[in-house]
């Protein structure tokens, strides 16, 4: 009996370690964050938490509004100090002490420039900091943008892999099909060393397109700041394709929107107030300033102090003046041809994303089902010995080559999409 109950408690024992063994297992599991991967979204907010590019120019932004204040403020007071007859005529020894010596002055002033000019210098210093907030935008537009297109070829080399392992399957079938046919006198032998050929072709391919699938996953990891050779999880799906764009719209959130665009506005900007100061420059500056004077030990007198400079060198002036008004004039002309340039680049982007919708539909609904019925009836004829080898497989070249096609025209709508998406800097 009391072997039994020992036995009974042993197996109890075996399997509480059992499940702890296996909860200990599980619970990592349970608990560990999903691999990013699956979505360009799961990309895009490692980017936008942990790029180094991205933070560098959100650091720049801060501290470029860090110096609005600063450079409208008024320049720090000054005290002088001055010590008169410190031997008083020859009678004593020559001393430091106020009290001692014939007379000190006191002088407090404060620099002040003439009227306007603090708030041209803060005027500048904030269009500064717009330039900083628009290069943030555009290296995050830039960051998403490339993080998108990836993504893109991420998901395309991925269905590509899996189409090229199904063609492999197939070809290893049409290979024993026609092993069958040879043995039964039906066929050549030449027929089952065009099948082996066939598929050590695509066993080669195989083997670029999942060492360049390697390679996308490697520029993905570095665009996130991770480990190069982190995990991935599998694409699942790609974004969901806008309706028929707008270019007239389109052209409108270029032009409210794009970030670049905004730099060379805030650089207009600033290039007006550089020009408003330089002509302000004309106008002399001031310092003001009051001045006790100690005898002894006691203040006997005060003076007030006006000083400001004579702004004779006007041909210096005059040159400065059409620096500023130069500067003015090609920030002017910078933005204009950026303009022009950033609206070819979104009519060209619009015009690919319409071809490659179109070369999708004609590939989903004409070309696919063409080539699958095509793929049958050799598959069919060759059975029956009414269609050669090479026939057979010709149609599953042009069935393979139509499927690849419509991944490529999916792709290269999401990278279309994506150039779309950085000209405007917003998402669609």
């Amino acid at each position: 009996m009391a072997s039994a109950i020992a036995i009974e408690a042993a197996k109890v024992m075996k399997s509480s370690m059992l499940i702890a063994l296996l909860l200990a297992a599980v619970t990592p599991v349970l608990g560990a964050e999903p691999l990013p991967g699956a979505s360009v979204e799961s990309l895009l907010a490692i980017a936008r938490e942990g790029s180094p590019d991205l933070r560098m120019v959100r650091l720049e932004a801060e501290a470029a509004q860090e110096r609005i204040g600063p450079a409208g403020a008024l320049p720090d007071p000054f005290l002088r100090v001055e010590l008169e007859n410190i031997t008083r005529n020859g009678t004593q020894n020559a001393t430091l002490s106020p009290s001692r010596v014939g007379d000190t002055k006191y002088l407090l002033a404060q620099p002040l420039p003439f009227w306007g000019k603090r708030d041209l210098k803060r005027e500048i210093a904030a269009a500064e900091a717009e330039q900083a907030g628009g290069r943030a935008a555009d290296t995050w537009a830039e960051v998403a943008g490339r993080i998108k297109a990836l993504y893109a070829q991420y998901w395309l080399s991925h269905r590509v892999l899996k189409l090229t392992r199904e063609n492999i399957a197939l070809s290893r079938q049409l290979e024993q099909i026609a092993q069958i046919r040879y043995a039964s006198g039906l066929a050549a032998q030449q027929d089952a060393i065009r099948a082996q050929v066939e598929r050590s072709t695509l066993d080669s391919d195989l083997v670029g397109m999942e060492a360049e699938h390697h390679h996308l996953s490697t520029f993905i990891n570095a665009m996130l700041a991770r480990n190069t050779d982190a995990p991935l999880a599998e694409p699942n799906a790609l974004r969901p394709l806008p309706a028929r764009l707008d270019a007239g719209r389109l052209s409108e959130r270029l032009l409210a929107r794009n970030p670049q665009l905004a730099i060379e506005a805030a650089r207009l900007d600033g290039a007006g107030k550089s020009r408003d100061l330089a002509y302000r420059n004309n106008f002399p500056d001031f310092i003001v300033g009051v001045q006790p004077m100690q005898v002894g030990d006691r203040v006997d007198a005060w003076t007030l102090m006006l000083e400001m400079n004579i702004p004779l060198q006007q041909g210096s002036r005059r040159s400065q003046e059409r620096e500023a008004e130069r500067m003015l004039e090609a920030a002017a002309a910078r933005k204009e041809a950026l303009g022009h340039r950033l609206h070819g680049e979104l009519s060209g982007a619009v015009a690919n994303l319409e071809a490659a919708r179109m070369t999708e539909e004609i590939t989903r609904n004409r070309l696919l089902p063409q080539a699958e019925l095509t793929f049958k009836s050799a598959l069919a004829g060759y059975e029956t010995g009414k269609v050669d080898f090479a026939t057979l497989l010709d149609a599953q070249r042009q069935i393979r080559n139509a499927r690849l096609a419509l991944l490529r025209a999916q792709a290269g709508q999401q990278q279309r999409l994506a150039e779309i998406e950085r000209l405007l800097g917003e998402d669609l």
